[in-house]
């Protein structure tokens, strides 16, 4: 998983990156995750036209939800926030790829779904990513926002 860009093992059962290769998706299902949520444009320049079929060739779930990476809205984290949350409960013990482009959004929206959702204190709830990442205005903008303003 480590060759897949900005691989981050989060939780047992949850490991974020950036855009994989199409090849790639091969490794992600036969480390045992059986969805794979997309938070990427689908018209950047690093995305995949044809992911959610490469995907599901390998067995896994396939769901997009498109963020547009210079206007991260409220409305975009609370839907993450409900999905993440209905798939858990669905099945503890499944495991879920997420990803982006960079792991940026990913990493962004895992802050709040692990603090406000799933009670992790936030040094837990903070990705190692951010160690290479200096969020924008617009991203610390987003790491602030409580329940209230996520509608959570």
């Amino acid at each position: 998983m480590d060759r897949i860009f900005n691989f981050v093992s989060l939780t047992g059962q949850i490991g974020t990156a950036g855009q994989p290769t199409s090849e790639q998706f091969a490794l992600v299902a036969s480390h045992g995750y059986s969805t794979v949520i997309n938070l990427a444009m689908p018209d950047h320049p690093r995305a995949l036209a044809d992911e959610g079929d490469r995907v599901t060739r390998e067995g896994m779930t396939y769901l997009h939800l498109p963020v547009p990476f210079d206007a991260p809205q409220p409305h975009h984290v609370r839907r993450f926030c409900r999905l993440l949350q209905a798939l858990r409960e669905d099945d503890p013990q499944q495991k879920i790829f997420i990803h982006c482009i960079m792991n940026y959004r990913v990493s962004a929206f895992m802050t709040h779904y692990l603090r406000l959702v799933e009670g992790y204190d936030a040094a837990d709830a903070r990705s190692p990513l951010f160690d290479r990442w200096a969020p924008d205005a617009t991203w610390q903008a987003l790491l602030a926002w409580d329940r209230a303003h996520i509608g959570l």
